[in-house]
């Protein structure tokens, strides 16, 4: 398939392994950072090097609230995941529904490395080299139907395994959905690797999404079903708070969240005490994307 897009990122620019997978800085750069707005600089600062973490950071802190809302808690018990053998459901609106292996997955798709920055609507940031493949590839194997407007995903459910999902933090099972021009977009892949590694359990084994214009929970992880359909699906966040987390959920540094602005981020690895840095509209991507959302109100349709 012919990429319509232009990588600006190198090797240098990558999060270290260490930082990406290690979270203990956020919360302490958020609350330093909410309201904060208008900091100096540019984008070559906001793709800089950064601090590698330690080995402790990577293996005992991350985010995944089907495993716990503790920092520490995916890394404790995403363990007890299963993610061999794996099938995901491809339904809706398509000419080839049905339950597709990961092995023929693999077998079907050509993977290759993304360097993506990554931005969490939390106001932190890095630069992830992803292993994996374009979305569209999937869904054209899956055969999209003319009236197919919108993507649905959907994350395991897993009682026996995910000792989260015991508590009622969200609506489970985790559910997010795309326009399907999102979806099809040569930037939108489904990572499958990170650092030419499995993913990590905690981290959306074995397969995810990644949209790197849109804030980081709009990348479901450990997906089991997509849909094709011609309506606007659910999502997670935007059903447990709608007045904080839209369905589009485009990174923005003009629509600040209702509890912290969204004009500047703190890179991870960078120290406790890094400087911010602004943050680009939408994600840095702007060239790539933003005819998908001409004559749309970005701050009403958030």
């Amino acid at each position: 398939m012919a990429h319509r897009w232009t990588n600006t990122l190198t090797q240098q620019d990558i999060t270290p392994y260490s930082a990406f997978l290690n979270r203990r800085q956020v919360m302490a750069g958020l609350a330093a950072g909410a309201g904060l707005a208008g900091v100096a600089g540019t984008a070559q600062a906001a793709e800089s090097a950064l601090e590698p973490n330690t080995l402790e950071d990577i293996s005992q802190y991350n985010n995944y609230y089907e495993f716990g809302t503790g920092k520490n808690d995916p890394a404790a018990n995403a363990h007890m995941l299963t993610t061999a053998p794996w099938t995901v459901t491809i339904a809706g609106m398509v000419d080839r529904p049905g339950d597709y292996s990961m092995a023929s997955i693999m077998k079907a798709m050509t993977i290759e490395e993304r360097i993506y920055r990554f931005r969490c609507v939390e106001a932190w940031s890095m630069v992830i080299p992803w292993n994996g493949f374009e979305l569209a590839d999937l869904l054209t194997m899956a055969g999209v139907q003319s009236g197919a407007r919108y993507v649905a995903f959907e994350t395991a459910f897993r009682p026996d395994e995910m000792p989260g999902v015991r508590y009622p933090v969200l609506d489970w099972p985790y559910v997010e959905g795309l326009r399907l021009d999102e979806a099809m977009n040569p930037l939108t892949i489904m990572a499958t690797g990170i650092y030419g590694k499995p993913i990590p359990n905690q981290n959306g084994a074995p397969m995810r999404l990644v949209v790197p214009w849109k804030y980081g929970f709009k990348s479901i992880k450990s997906i089991v079903r997509i849909t094709l359909t011609d309506s606007e699906p659910p999502t997670s966040w935007n059903k447990a708070n709608p007045r904080e987390y839209g369905f589009y959920s485009n990174v923005n540094p003009e629509v600040s969240h209702p509890r912290w602005s969204q004009s500047s981020e703190r890179a991870i690895g960078g120290g406790l005490f890094a400087k911010r840095q602004p943050t680009l509209m939408f994600n840095g991507y702007e060239q790539e994307v933003a005819q998908l959302y001409e004559g749309m109100d970005l701050k009403a349709q958030f």
